[in-house]
């Protein structure tokens, strides 16, 4: 048996257990082993995803994020509560440049709210009326007129596994447009396989889906676990840089779990 100490931290409802492996020194092949049991919310702690804070020379430290089956990939709340976890450690201060897995990020802390600078995005592919952005993370984005009402689990679990997205599949968000610089948006998260009340890397591509008019945008983003914004530039050949993700990011509870092999 192992007993690990954690923290859970939420940012607009997406959750996640991080922990300080400057202290535990797991490995990523028993952190893949584990992430399922701690991310269960029967049996485990219950989240959408694992982060794992680690030294990094060349870094103020290295995020390493795993969805709740214990794949890996870029998470956008998981990269805010990071931040924000780090400020709790007293690794940063304000502001950090950090390592994740598609490579530096700059943000900057402010209390509870952080702001993160994500990567620069290629542009946006069309797809049958709908369309494709990968902020990081791969996104297939559809506007619908009742966001609220739509079947988000069944129709994103279609297109997830649908087969121009093999093999690592897709995650799939949905968006109703509520004014002119705002929109309400919900995702099917690949690695969750099911619905998420926030995805950060996904209401990045909603933002940038949404306003395609704007050479500088910044949207107001509902999701239904609370009010995230992203602002960006969208260069002459469609390319996007100086891409921004705004909002909340706190810390639930702590504690320690038993682990079995």
């Amino acid at each position: 048996m192992n007993v690990f100490r954690f923290h859970k931290m939420q940012g607009t409802g997406n959750d996640f257990v991080v922990l300080d492996n400057r202290k535990i020194n797991l490995s990523i092949y028993e952190i893949i082993e584990y992430t399922p049991q701690l991310c269960d919310r029967k049996y485990g702690i219950g989240a959408d995803g694992l982060i794992l804070i680690r030294n990094h020379r060349d870094y103020d430290f290295e995020m390493i994020y795993f969805n709740a089956d214990g794949s890996m990939s870029m998470c956008g709340n998981g990269a805010r509560c990071a931040v924000a976890f780090a400020g709790f450690l007293g690794i940063i201060e304000d502001k950090t440049h950090f390592l994740a897995i598609d490579g530096p990020h700059e943000a900057v802390l402010n209390q509870d709210v952080v702001e993160l600078k994500m990567g620069n995005v290629k542009g946006i592919t069309a797809k049958n009326g709908d369309c494709f952005v990968n902020t990081g993370s791969p996104h297939h984005i559809r506007v619908v007129e009742d966001v609220h009402n739509y079947p988000v689990f069944e129709e994103g679990k279609k297109i997830r596994y649908r087969e121009d997205y093999a093999p690592g599949g897709t995650n799939v968000n949905f968006i109703e447009a509520l004014g002119k610089d705002e929109i309400f948006v919900r995702t099917y998260e690949r690695g969750v396989e099911n619905e998420t009340l926030s995805c950060g890397t996904g209401v990045t591509a909603e933002a940038i889906a949404f306003e395609q008019e704007k050479s500088d945008a910044e949207v107001k983003i509902k999701t239904l676990g609370g009010n995230l914004s992203v602002r960006f530039h969208r260069n002459e050949d469609g390319c996007l840089d100086n891409v921004w993700l705004i909002g909340p990011a706190k810390q639930v509870f702590s504690g320690k779990m038993e682990l079995s092999n």
